[in-house]
């Protein structure tokens, strides 16, 4: 017979508040295999471990009950003890009487007496829990980033710097990401991309860092420990090997496009460099705008190549690596303001949004760096802007707040007045977000030391009149309407996941929130780390951040990829399902129902099989399965009977 023990914990008064402990004890001390009831106001504590411990082995107890807080925070932390007590750790169950019972009810007598069901029910669970071991894999020690910005760029050189091996790639054909595009940063005011260099060049030339840019992640098998990545490298059309990056094809391209980098505000050739001044200067072909490539019409850059580097037959090619995890960097991109008719951006040149703002501000912007209206290169004497663009509206497709608006907006109409100091800069606002070391003082230095006028209020509409534009809108605090006639309007919308996310999420399967970013473990427990083990997330893919935060997430993420990699091996979870083959009619339901893949029919058997390192324990194959074949490893059928009993 089973020899039980029950620990209540008060966890002060969070469930002592609600629970009456005393009760409980004496409701169960004489319940069938119960051999102690203990109470301790935190249980959690090395006094209440030390206390588990040793009754363990006083008593001889073969199972453990913890009644306590959710498992989610402490169930590894009592298994951890009832096992240097000799007791197998998967015979010791969490019952949750506090987030389960005492916090969500205020009628002392009824949370009682459903904390001491709660007890019954993991007791009867526990009764026929079996002694299970952790399955052991091999761990592959390199690392997969995904994504080529400051925080992508951040955890590579962190994970390699701990000495492992790690395969970046990025979609773009250069690293960088929008850090690249800034002209300054937030508080130091220290030029971006001479900032991001140093870093760029670290990556570069990394003995154990391998950089695939103008890549992308096309499939991914296996699990944590052992992923296998098939890498698509999109074709170039330049044999990079051969390519000394001498320029010539760029300035005999007849082929001119809107250049991308330059946020559509600059131009380049169909043969491009993406980030001039940088690192790298070996281009790339843009076969949406090249000549040859569309209509067969020009080999002039092939023709005049002294390296014979131009290739316009080369196509896509696939790499396959064995990867332990992967960090996921990919970023963000603005909310398109397009769909935001009233500020009329799209038909009017001089309504721009802030990253275009800040390539006219960029020394390696279209305007090198000098501010110029785009619609006839003057010196905008009046600048507005107009932050929460589409934000926290429920009705539009960005109901949060995007957090680091406040601060850029400041940064930029800093920088406007700086360059030019008799212009006059306005900032509409709704709420001013500025929680960060010296981040309100930045904002001060804007509105009292440089003159920016801020005005708390909307912008209902923008027309223009002329060369000028007439922005409308309120000043709530003066409770009066205001119209400004400005030479540019500068819209600060919402940051989103890049475009791909959801796409890549699937593929990659880890979930997004309903915004589209990559949904964490915990908000607060496990912030690096996704719900699927092996994934890891960093920078803006996860959450609108600045470059500071999202550096120090990088950082924190490549220390979580560092400690998976101490380990010789990996043990998995037990707790998975297992099929029976007398009963299994090799129906194929359950296989079809595992969205982790960790199941298939046997081809000589016929019968269903578990991959169990694969297997996260979600029973969606056993409610698929018709027979009953398939069951889970201290979940059986023989247990729910038992707890059902025992709360009728």
């Amino acid at each position: 017979m089973p020899r039980a023990g029950i620990f209540v914990c008060h966890c002060g008064i969070n469930i002592a508040g609600t629970v009456e402990i005393n009760r409980v004890l004496e409701a169960l001390r004489n319940y069938r295999d119960i051999i102690c009831a203990k109470d301790y106001k935190y249980m959690c504590s090395d006094p209440g471990q030390n206390m588990i411990r040793e009754t363990i082995k006083d008593k001889g107890l073969d199972r453990v009950i913890v009644a306590a807080c959710s498992p989610t925070l402490h169930e590894i932390t009592f298994r951890k003890t009832v096992e240097a007590a000799g007791l197998n750790p998967y015979q010791c169950e969490i019952a949750n009487i506090r987030e389960h019972c005492s916090w969500v009810h205020n009628d002392k007598d009824r949370a009682t007496t459903k904390a001491i069901e709660i007890i019954k029910i993991m007791l009867e669970k526990v009764r026929f829990d079996d002694p299970l071991l952790p399955i052991k894999v091999p761990l592959v020690k390199k690392a997969l980033v995904i994504g080529g910005g400051v925080s992508g760029i951040q955890a590579a050189l962190d994970i390699a710097n701990s000495g492992h091996d790690v395969i970046l790639v990025e979609e773009k054909a250069s690293i960088g990401g929008h850090m690249a595009e800034l002209s300054e940063l937030l508080i130091t005011r220290e030029p971006a991309v001479p900032t991001l260099v140093p870093k760029i060049e670290a990556l570069n030339k990394h003995p154990k860092i391998e950089v695939f840019t103008y890549s992308e992640v096309d499939e991914l098998k296996g699990y944590i420990g052992n992923f296998e990545a098939k890498i698509r490298k999109k074709a170039t059309f330049v044999d990079w090997d051969r390519c000394d990056g001498c320029g010539l094809c760029m300035e005999k391209c007849p082929a001119i496009a809107s250049s991308k980098i330059q946020q559509m505000l600059g131009k380049k050739h169909a043969i491009y460099v993406p980030y001039a001044k940088m690192i790298s200067n070996k281009p790339v072909i843009d076969k949406e705008s090249c000549l040859h490539l569309k209509a067969n019409e020009c080999k002039i850059c092939k023709e005049i190549c002294p390296k014979e580097a131009i290739e316009f037959e080369q196509a896509d090619s696939f790499i396959e690596i064995d990867v332990g995890c992967i960090v996921v960097a990919t970023g963000y991109e603005l909310y398109s303001i397009k769909k935001i008719r009233e500020y009329g951006y799209g038909k009017y040149k001089d309504v721009i949004d802030a990253l275009e703002f800040e390539r006219l501000l960029a020394q390696s912007g279209p305007s090198n760096g000098k501010i110029r209206r785009p619609s006839d290169g003057k010196t905008p004497k009046e600048v507005v802007f107009i932050q929460c663009v589409g934000l926290m509206n429920p009705k539009k497709d960005v109901s949060y707040c995007s957090k680091v608006c406040c601060m850029y907006t400041a940064k930029q109409a800093l920088l406007y007045k700086k360059a030019v100091p008799d212009g006059m800069a306005y900032i509409f606002y709704t709420n001013l977000m500025a929680g960060g070391k010296n981040f309100e003082e930045f904002i001060n230095e804007a509105w009292k030391d440089n003159n920016v006028l801020y005005l708390r209020g909307k912008v209902s509409k923008i027309n223009g009149e002329g060369e000028k534009l007439v922005v409308y809108g309120e000043d709530t605090i003066a409770n009066k309407k205001i119209e400004i006639e400005s030479d540019l309007v500068v819209l600060c919308p919402a940051m989103v996941p890049t475009h791909g996310a959801k796409e890549l999420a699937n593929k990659l399967k880890i979930t997004c929130d309903e915004d589209g970013f990559y949904t964490e473990a915990h908000p607060k427990l496990k912030p690096l780390e996704s719900l699927t083990a092996g994934f890891y997330l960093a920078g803006c893919g996860q959450a609108p951040k600045d470059v500071s935060e999202a550096i120090v997430q990088a950082s924190g993420t490549a220390a979580k990829v560092s400690l998976l990699f101490s380990n010789k091996e990996l043990a998995h979870d037990p707790i998975v399902a297992w099929v029976d083959d007398d009963l299994c009619a090799g129906c194929g339901l359950c296989v079809s129902a595992c969205t982790y893949e960790a199941r298939e029919i046997n081809q000589v058997t016929k019968v269903a099989e578990v991959t169990e390192i694969l297997c996260q324990g979600c029973g969606a194959c056993i409610t698929a399965c018709p027979n009953g074949a398939t069951q889970q490893k201290n979940f059986s059928k023989n247990q729910v009977l038992s707890i059902i009993d025992a709360v009728e």
